[in-house]
């Protein structure tokens, strides 16, 4: 027997649907698809100021820096080193802009780097693909892929100091 699922019937699955999606917790650890995360050697000052140079010498803007443990210490408050590399350049936002207007909304691409228990830092960031894969534009993918390279450069510049 099938059952029709139009009116009050489709409304009752769909209300149930989404009441399991609320409950359901998702499983813990699992990485997000993309998501690279590097562990260093070196400390996490060197590795911060490590991926600043790496920033430049690609030729990247860095458009913001947020740094957690800075603004914890002035009102007070030690923070181990946390800081977000918000990361873009404008070239690469005109091709995006102009292949989808929509896909704006993604730059700049972020690095987050943290400090370990043992003052070594953890890198993680999404691959460029990775955010950009919902747009179908071939002219995204292809900034898309020119700014994978990109970001592997930066990422193993930073990590290779010691």
């Amino acid at each position: 027997m099938t059952r029709d699922l139009r009116g009050p019937h489709r409304l009752a699955v769909s209300l149930l649907l989404a009441a399991a999606a609320l409950v359901i917790p998702a499983p813990p650890g699992i990485a997000q698809d993309g998501r690279i995360t590097l562990i260093s050697k070196a400390s996490f000052a060197t590795v911060a100021e490590a991926l600043e140079k790496a920033i430049a010498d690609q030729n990247m803007g860095l458009v913001c820096h947020a740094n957690a443990q800075r603004g914890a210490a002035a009102r007070g408050v030690k923070l181990a080193g946390n800081q977000v590399f918000m990361v873009f350049r404008n070239d690469f936002a005109v091709r995006i802009i102009s292949a989808a207007r929509e896909a704006g909304f993604e730059a700049p691409m972020r690095i987050y780097l943290y400090e370990n228990s043992d003052g070594t830092a953890t890198l993680t960031y999404f691959k460029p693909s990775a955010v950009f894969r919902p747009y179908p534009q071939p002219e995204v993918a292809k900034v898309a892929a020119e700014l994978d390279l990109i970001f592997q450069k930066i990422v193993a510049q930073a990590l290779a100091v010691r």
